[in-house]
C-alpha cells in the first residue's frame, strides 16, 4: 500500500549544494517529489551559520523502516557527521516527519519537531496545509496559524532546485 511520506531537509554547511544534492538523491530513490519553498533560519541550540530548510513529500510502498534507513543512507553519502552533538552545524539532516497517518515511537511518528519548530511546520503546511496532524486532528495550516505569531524568524530563500 502506497503511503505519503514527508521529510524535512536542513543544512548549514555549504547549504545550497547539500540541499540540492539531497533533493536529487531523494528523487532518484523515490521518484516524483512535492517540494516546499526553501526557508532560511537561525541555528537553534548553538551559535552557527543560518540553516536552509525545506520539506519534501513523496509516495512509496517501502515499509517505514526501509524509508528511515534510506534517509540515513542519503545523509551518510552526503557526508553527515554523526559524531557531532545533536545541536551543531551539519552538511545535511533528513528527518522523517510523517509516514501516512502512522503513529509510532520508533521511528517517532509523527515527529515532535512538526509542532515545535517553525522551520519544519511552515514548509510542511505550505505543501500539505489540509493534511491532518495524526495526533491532534488539526490541519497543518491551522497549526501554522497558531504558531506563526510567535514563530522564530523564518525567511523565504530563493534556491533553484531540480526535481
Amino acid at each position: 500500500m502506497s503511503r505519503r511520506v514527508t521529510v524535512s531537509l536542513g543544512s548549514n554547511i555549504d547549504a545550497e549544494r547539500n540541499i540540492r544534492a539531497a533533493v536529487r538523491a531523494l528523487r532518484a530513490r523515490y521518484g516524483a517529489l512535492t517540494v516546499s519553498p526553501v526557508y532560511q533560519t537561525e541555528a537553534v541550540g548553538f551559535d552557527g551559520d543560518d540553516f536552509l530548510n525545506l520539506v519534501v513529500s513523496f509516495e512509496t510502498d517501502e515499509p517505514v523502516q526501509e524509508v528511515a534507513a534510506g534517509l540515513k543512507d542519503i545523509e551518510d553519502t552526503l557526508g553527515r557527521d554523526r559524531s557531532q552533538p545533536r545541536f551543531s552545524a551539519r552538511r545535511i539532516d533528513l528527518d522523517l516527519l510523517t509516514y501516512g497517518d502512522a503513529i509510532s515511537e520508533e521511528p517517532q511518528l509523527p515527529r515532535d519537531e512538526i509542532l515545535k519548530n517553525a522551520f519544519v511546520l511552515k514548509p510542511l503546511a505550505d505543501i500539505h496545509g489540509d493534511m491532518k496532524h495524526p495526533l491532534t486532528g488539526l490541519s497543518l495550516a491551522e497549526h501554522w496559524r497558531r504558531m506563526a505569531p510567535e514563530a522564530a524568524r523564518i525567511e523565504p530563500y530563493e534556491l533553484l532546485l531540480e526535481y
